[in-house]
């Protein structure tokens, strides 16, 4: 097989019939690398939601327990991209998904903003940091998915094709993007968990590249001062290079899951997707966090 030869694989495909075998390709063939990276500054960005921040804040998943809240988040989205909609790993990935959901008063906007990013941001990374860029029908597949994957969430008014689902994304970010004590809590335990995965000494290097490779929005909304032009040249420079060296590799032959991933730590002896995910605290009426918390969350 050449380089190549599985985006023409792609193309041969419907990506409103095949959505999920395209999906599949492009994620875990293609650029499972890319998919991973895009899809933690997906779900980092939401914080900057401050009625999504806050509400992380409150429930101390991504403060106090940030690995495992990292690892069941990847797994229960893994399980889907791998068994698919219809199957009982599948169905019990998004029966867990639904149920954490539940417990919690969330907007259907703040819901439909997060589904928003799983699209908008993998295309966006790949264009700057990807071997090649995502053809149209990789693009057509993705809103797909996750148009279905948002059906079975029970999200309303959820976008269409790739450009609604980017709109609906930069509207949103626009009209919400703000400041919350909170939400600067959990960006500030998410990057030392990323800074953890590496080797002690590194951590600073590690935060700084995380910092560099965040837009200006993000920045203001989470106060940090922004990194120098240098470094945000060098971590940039840095990630083009990869993508110049992964062209020339030879194309991956088996598919790699997130499941796979060196950065999930949580489960060495491995899992039951049932078991993933929060479960209500007894006596909290259905709800892990205590209901003065929780209204607290929601204002």
């Amino acid at each position: 097989m050449k380089r190549y030869d599985r985006l023409k694989e792609i193309q041969r495909l419907d990506p409103e019939k095949d959505f999920l075998t395209i999906y599949r390709l492009t994620a875990t063939y293609e650029f499972p690398w890319d998919y991973t990276r895009a899809l933690e500054l997906a779900l980092y960005r939401t914080y900057a939601v401050p009625s999504i921040g806050r509400l992380l804040a409150v429930t101390a998943e991504l403060t106090d327990r940030s690995q495992k809240r990292y690892d069941d988040t990847a797994l229960l989205l893994d399980t889907v991209v791998k068994h698919g909609f219809d199957t009982e790993d599948g169905r019990t990935a998004i029966r867990r998904i639904n149920q954490m959901h539940r417990s919690y008063d969330i907007s259907n906007d703040d819901m439909r903003y997060v589904l928003c990013t799983f699209v908008v941001m993998p295309k966006r990374w790949i264009d700057s940091y990807g071997w090649r860029r995502l053809s149209d029908h990789e693009l057509r597949a993705s809103a797909a998915y996750y148009r279905t994957l948002g059906e079975h969430m029970g999200i309303k008014d959820i976008p269409h094709s790739f450009e609604e689902f980017e709109r609906c994304l930069d509207t949103y970010e626009t009209e919400h993007f703000g400041w919350d004590e909170g939400a600067r809590e959990v960006s500030d335990a998410t990057l030392a968990l990323m800074a953890s995965w590496y080797p002690r000494p590194l951590a600073p290097l590690v935060r700084g590249a995380s910092l560099a490779l965040l837009d200006d929005a993000l920045l203001r909304a989470f106060r940090y001062d922004p990194p120098a032009p240098a470094a945000r040249a060098v971590v940039r420079g840095v990630l083009r290079l990869r993508a110049r060296a992964v062209r020339l590799l030879p194309p991956r032959g088996t598919p790699h899951y997130a499941r796979q991933n060196r950065e999930i730590k949580g489960y060495p002896g491995g899992y039951t997707v049932a078991n993933l995910g929060t479960f209500p605290t007894p006596g909290t009426g259905g709800c892990p966090v205590p209901h003065s918390e929780r209204s607290a969350a929601a204002e």
